[in-house]
C-alpha cells in the first residue's frame, strides 16, 4: 500500500503544480497586482528626519492625522522609476492642492539633494528612511504612493510609478471624495 502511494506523490505533486500555474494564468487576473496589508489601516507610527540641507523638516505619522487629505510617496535618487513619475506627483499636487510627502528611502543626502535641485521639489515635508519605514509601510519596491485620509488612514496604496491613467481614473476622484 506504501509503495503504491510513493508513486502517486509525483503524480499529486505534478497536479498541485499545474494547478498553481493555471491559476496564474487564468483571464482577467493582473499579475502585477500585490493585495497590501495596510489598506484601510492607520499609518504605522513613525518619525523621519529631514534631509540634511534641504529646506523641508522631517515629519512624523501625527502630521497625517490633522483633518487633511495627504499623499505620500516613497522615492529614491538611484529609483530610475521615481525619476518617470515625479513630473506627475508635480501637477498631482499642483491641480489637486493635496499636500505631498515624500519619504527618501536609502538614499545618499547628497545624491537626495542634488535630484531634488535638478527635478524640482513637490513635497511638502521630506523625510529620510534608512530602511525600517518601508518595511512598516508595507513597502515592496520604488516608487510607491500612498492616499491618507484625515484620521490617518491609508485608503490607497500604488505599487510602481504613476501614471496619467492611475492618476486620472484612480487618484483624483478618491482625493475629491474624501475632501
Amino acid at each position: 500500500m506504501t509503495r503504491r502511494l510513493l508513486f502517486l506523490l509525483p503524480v499529486l505533486l505534478f497536479g498541485l503544480i499545474a494547478a498553481a500555474f493555471l491559476w496564474g494564468l487564468q483571464p482577467g487576473r493582473d499579475p502585477r497586482f500585490v493585495p497590501t496589508a495596510m489598506l484601510e489601516k492607520p499609518v504605522p507610527a513613525f518619525e523621519f528626519a529631514p534631509v540634511e540641507g534641504l529646506d523641508r523638516p522631517g515629519f512624523a505619522d501625527a502630521d497625517l492625522q490633522d483633518g487633511s487629505v495627504k499623499l505620500v510617496n516613497f522615492f529614491a535618487s538611484w529609483c530610475l522609476p521615481c525619476r518617470v513619475e515625479h513630473p506627475l506627483l508635480t501637477s498631482l499636487t499642483e491641480e489637486t492642492g493635496v499636500p505631498l510627502y515624500g519619504i527618501n528611502h536609502k538614499d545618499e543626502t547628497s545624491n537626495a539633494l542634488g535630484w531634488l535641485a535638478k527635478l524640482g521639489n513637490p513635497y511638502a515635508k521630506v523625510g529620510v528612511d534608512p530602511g525600517r519605514g518601508a518595511v512598516d509601510w508595507g513597502v515592496y519596491g520604488l516608487p510607491e504612493t500612498f492616499v491618507i485620509d484625515g484620521r490617518g488612514q491609508i485608503r490607497y496604496h500604488f505599487r510602481g510609478p504613476l501614471t496619467a491613467k492611475v492618476i486620472k481614473q484612480e487618484i483624483v476622484p478618491l482625493l475629491k471624495a474624501l475632501r
